[in-house]
């Protein structure tokens, strides 16, 4: 199946690399940070202020869109981008995780998973091809297949295993109903080497748990499935560094070069980093705007935390470097105010703000791609944050 993305730049030491992925919404210059829009809103944030911190392309959740308003009614009123005022892209998880992680009963079976929803108990089934047909009522740039996920964290590899198999025989399924679904003669490639996308992609979830053979062997079945792109799930939930680097890398050895390769729900800059270099393109993560609810807040200097007492005369910007609303416009010392008084504005200004510094890690990461230098960038950047 035709991707519509361009490789423009490889780094001759690792497998960074630089690319634009067309959408039906747009280019996405990646690496990319996408925020996480789970009910179709990045908390405390309006789609003017993901704009103004120059998000590219959105996440948002399946399992959360058709629970509450419900994908007939978005579908009745538009689609997800006309209803939350965003016109950049955006990709819908499948709800796979969601499922396993907020559902009070699951029940696994060849053909789907029935779950009790986490608002009222009502009880619901997910199949491979609803799933996609849920996406197609909401309207996303990209949809990704449901899948089975177990947590990282000490897992057993016969479990594993089973979870893999049954999410191998659900993708057969998944891209089958996206076959059936959407037009087959939407993607054409211009002169240029751009892509004109006229309707949704289809992205693949590589499961496969902390193990590399088992990676392995998702990443080759799913290659060979007609899918846009690859999702990398199951990962970033309790493993460590090491067994998570080892997992991506049994993937992206085993995947085609021409398609992106996304990593469900990692946003930490440092592992953002490790990822890039072992040729992942696409991130996303809750992470940065769950801190600044903390009063966490990322800099070029490393991080601080506003709640400190050494901030409540502090007449600096939040980060010299940043172009933000927040930086732009107010001090360390009022935006310690607000956190220190409890108000929410401190949430939406300090969620901009963090958002704002991984989107510009990002353009970073692509000018040091471009460069020849992303080794020493890694470097630098590491010395002043870790995990």
């Amino acid at each position: 199946m035709l991707a519509p993305f361009q490789i423009l730049k490889k780094d001759t030491n690792c497998k960074a690399r630089t690319g634009i992925l067309y959408t039906k919404h747009g280019l996405i210059k990646t690496p990319v940070f996408m925020p996480v829009a789970t009910q179709a809103s990045v908390k405390a944030l309006t789609s003017a202020d993901l704009r103004e911190v120059q998000a590219q392309c959105l996440l948002s959740n399946t399992y959360h869109l058709y629970l509450r308003p419900g994908t007939k009614i978005l579908q009745q009123l538009g689609g997800l981008h006309t209803f939350m005022k965003w016109d950049g892209s955006i990709l819908t998880d499948s709800g796979g995780f969601q499922v396993y992680s907020l559902s009070q009963f699951r029940k696994i079976s060849e053909e789907g998973v029935l779950f009790r929803s986490h608002h009222d108990g009502s009880k619901h089934l997910f199949t491979p091809e609803n799933v996609i047909e849920f996406e197609n009522e909401i309207g996303s740039d990209i949809w990704t297949m449901l899948d089975v996920c177990i947590h990282a964290k000490n897992p057993a590899k016969r479990e594993a295993r089973e979870a893999l198999e049954q999410t191998k025989r659900w993708a057969q399924r998944a891209a089958e109903q996206y076959q059936k679904t959407v037009p087959q003669q939407h993607i054409t490639q211009n002169l240029d080497g751009s892509f004109t996308v006229g309707n949704s992609l289809l992205f693949g979830i590589i499961q496969g748990s902390i193990f590399p053979d088992l990676r392995k062997d998702a990443a080759l079945t799913m290659a060979q499935l007609p899918t846009h792109g690859y999702c990398i799930g199951g990962l970033s939930l309790g493993e460590t560094q090491e067994q998570m680097n080892e997992a991506v890398l049994a993937v992206t050895d085993n995947l085609p070069e021409e398609k992106p390769r996304y990593f469900m729900g990692l946003g930490t800059p440092v592992e953002i980093l490790n990822c890039v270099e072992r040729g992942v393109d696409m991130f996303d993560c809750v992470w940065p705007t769950r801190v600044a609810r903390n009063g966490m807040v990322m800099t070029d200097e490393g991080r601080l935390n506003i709640k400190n007492a050494c901030f409540r005369l502090d007449e600096r910007p939040l980060d010299a470097g940043c172009d933000c609303f927040a930086c732009r416009n107010y001090s360390r010392a009022y935006l310690s105010h607000l956190f220190r008084s409890g108000e929410l504005t401190s949430h939406r200004l300090l969620s901009m703000h963090n958002i704002r510094f991984l989107t510009r890690t990002m353009e970073r990461i692509r000018a040091a791609i471009e460069n020849g230098t992303f080794a020493s960038f890694k470097a630098d950047f590491i010395k002043k944050y870790d995990n």
